[in-house]
Order: structure tokens, then sequence, then C-alpha cells
């Protein structure tokens, strides 16, 4: 049955290169992605998909499913379509989007004679308010039972760890007053975020070494000789795990509301964007994932690395068995988000590595849903390691 999706790629193939360089000469930027989103829905509509856009209350996002009408497991593929300000596509969300919806029109090809569903879901802003937070949260998962994404990289490697995030505003508030003048009549907002980033830079020591936490001073006033009544800061909050994170947050927090007493000043606390928990890759997943895409015709696929990066991935894969491998451009050193990377995604050698990996994407889901054994596996897998 996997010639069968070998011949269905050499149909579809030269579709999938023209959409992932039509993304990438039209970047959109996250929950703006409405051409992108177009794109990937039509093509998926002309393979006989059903389509809901809109969902979860994002106007980019959307679900398509071909449904067997058949028993059997249900899979998704996660696409991204967000890009970069400035830099366009150099995360290489034109190659995921195209490669999921890829997938997943390959596997329905299949999937009326095995039984099952394929489920397309369009993730969007994954660069900053990532969808499938809300997705993961508001029950998308709940009828699906494997969740796959591919990302392009330097080289290819085996799905591993991510950070669970927090993204922070501090708010400092104070009173305004002639700084030469009068200055025991004003209470500094700025002098606060000074302090707030003197007590993080405190904390680090008494930390595990997996936390990041890093900083900007959003606001600091409007001019040196006037007290500023306003200050704001912005940090990202890591930790290996969502429990740990939950307790440096709570630090952090506090050190922000020590940095307001010692000045005088009031400080709000919230969350500009949307929080992040870690990555659980599913070992039995990520096993057969690897297998397929050596398969698809990938030389080498090297162990997960060490990521102090956060995505949303990392949520959804908190609900179902999920992976987030990395396929390689064969440009070894190649760093993420610049404008090189957005080249490379064009090049010929690149959409053969995109037909590759939807081929093995494809794969992996035909063989979740064939074999029961392996299933069985990486469903007990996934209750043993979710807590």
């Amino acid at each position: 049955m996997k010639d069968q999706l070998k011949k269905q790629l050499d149909v579809i193939q030269h579709r999938l290169w023209e959409m992932s360089d039509h993304l990438y000469h039209h970047p959109e930027l996250g929950d703006q992605e409405f051409e992108s989103m177009e794109l990937l829905v039509g093509f998926l509509e002309e393979h006989g998909f059903t389509v809901e856009k809109g969902i979860v209350g994002r106007p980019t996002a959307f679900k398509a499913v071909y449904d067997s009408k058949k028993a059997g497991p249900s899979i998704a593929y996660l696409s991204e379509y967000d890009a970069l300000p400035g830099v366009g596509h150099g995360c290489g969300h034109n190659m995921i989007g195209t490669m999921s919806a890829g997938a997943g029109v390959l596997l329905s090809k299949v999937v009326d004679e095995i039984g099952g569903r394929v489920v397309v879901l369009g993730t969007p802003a994954e660069e900053t308010n990532g969808a499938k937070v809300p997705m993961a949260e508001q029950g998308v998962f709940e009828d699906i039972d494997a969740a796959m994404i591919l990302h392009p990289a330097d080289e290819s490697y085996e799905s591993g760890l991510s950070l669970a995030m927090d993204a922070i505003q501090f708010d400092f508030r104070g009173k305004s007053s002639h700084a030469d003048s009068s200055p025991e009549k004003g209470i500094n907002a700025l002098d606060a975020v000074i302090q707030l980033f003197n007590g993080i830079n405190a904390l680090r020591q008494h930390v595990t070494s997996d936390v990041r936490i890093h900083g900007i001073i959003k606001e600091g006033g409007v001019a040196a000789n006037i007290v500023p009544d306003k200050a704001v800061a912005q940090f990202y909050v890591r930790a290996a795990s969502r429990s740990y994170l939950n307790e440096v947050v709570e630090k952090v927090k506090n050190i922000a509301k020590g940095a307001a007493l010692i000045t005088g000043a009031e400080v709000h606390i919230d969350n500009y964007e949307l929080s992040y928990d870690n990555m659980v890759t599913n070992q039995t997943l990520s096993q057969l994932f690897t297998k397929n895409l050596l398969l698809a015709g990938i030389k080498k696929v090297n162990k997960s690395k060490e990521s102090y990066g956060s995505i949303d991935m990392g949520n959804v894969s908190h609900v179902v068995p999920a992976i987030h491998p990395y396929i390689g451009l064969d440009s070894p050193g190649l760093v993420a988000h610049t404008t090189e990377f957005a080249h490379t995604t064009i090049t010929d050698n690149s959409h053969r590595v995109l037909a590759n990996g939807a081929l093995a994407l494809a794969y992996t889901g035909l063989d979740i849903m064939t074999n029961p054994e392996t299933f069985e596996k990486m469903k007990s897998e996934f209750l043993s390691t979710i807590k």
C-alpha cells in the first residue's frame, strides 16, 4: 500500500512545490494568513476534504476532514503558514503547511480501503500566539489518535523536547513629576522595572540550568527630566516542564511585586501571548516516523537535539500522541529566522525534501492505521507519560 502512496505523490508533487513557492512569495504574518489559508484549503477541497474555517475563534484556522465512514484511527497533520516580519518564511512554514496538506491528501487516497479519518488542521500564528493552544484547550484533538508536524531545518533530527514558556508583561504605574525641581513628589515606574531586572538577574543563580528568562523594556518614560509614571517590561520565562515553570513564574511575579513595593509604584501583571507547554514526544510514533523518513529517501536522521525553544505543538503533545521532528535541507549550519533560510526553501533540493517529507508523514499515518499492535503501543505510552 505504500507503493500506492508513492504513486500518488508522483501525481501531486508538482502542485506541492508550486504551493510552497507561492507561500514563499506571498508571506503573511500570524492571524493574517488569509491567502495562505485559502490556497491550502482549496487544494484539500479539490481532493474531497470537508473544511471548516475559522475554528477556535481564529479566522485563519481551519479543520479539513476526509472521512472513510469506516471504523479506524484518526490521523492529524498540522499545517503552519505564518511568516516572520521582515524575513518572510525564514522558518520554513511554507514547507510545513504544504507537507502536511500533501500528506493528508496522500493518505486520503487509501483510507477508503483501510478505514479511519484523515484530518489536516490549519494552525495560524505559531511564531507569536499559536492557535494550537486553544485547539488543545477546546477539544479539537479529542477525536484524534495521533498528531504530526514536520519542520524543515539544516539537517534532519528526531522529534525531541521543547521548553514550556510563559510570556509575561509587567505594567508599572507611578507618578510623574519634574525630575530636577520636585523629584520627591514623583514615583518612578522605570526604577521599578530596573529593580525587576535586577531581581530576576539575582534569581538566575537559584534555578535549574534549563530555565531561560529574557526580557525587554517596552516603555521606559518619555523624557529625562520627567519622572516616568509608566514603564512596561515584557519577559519570556521558559523551563523544561510546565510544573517547574509555574514555580519559576511565581518567583518572578513576586520579584515584580517587591519592585513595586520598594519604589511605591503599582504593578499589573498579565500574559501578553499564549503560554506554551513543553513538548512530550511519543517515542513509539517518533521511531516509526524516523524509519519512514529513511524509507522515503532521507539519508540520515540525527538524534534529537537539545532545544531550548518553545513551540505550541507542546500543548498538543499533552492531549494526544504527537511528534515534531525536523527534516534537513542539506545545509549544515543553516540558521532559521533568516532570509537565507527562506531562500533555501524554494530550491530544487528543498522541493525534493518537501516531497519526501510529505511521503514520510503519509507512510507513518498508514502504519498507525494498519498496525493495531503499534497503535496500542503508541496509546499506552501516551497514557503512561502524560500526567
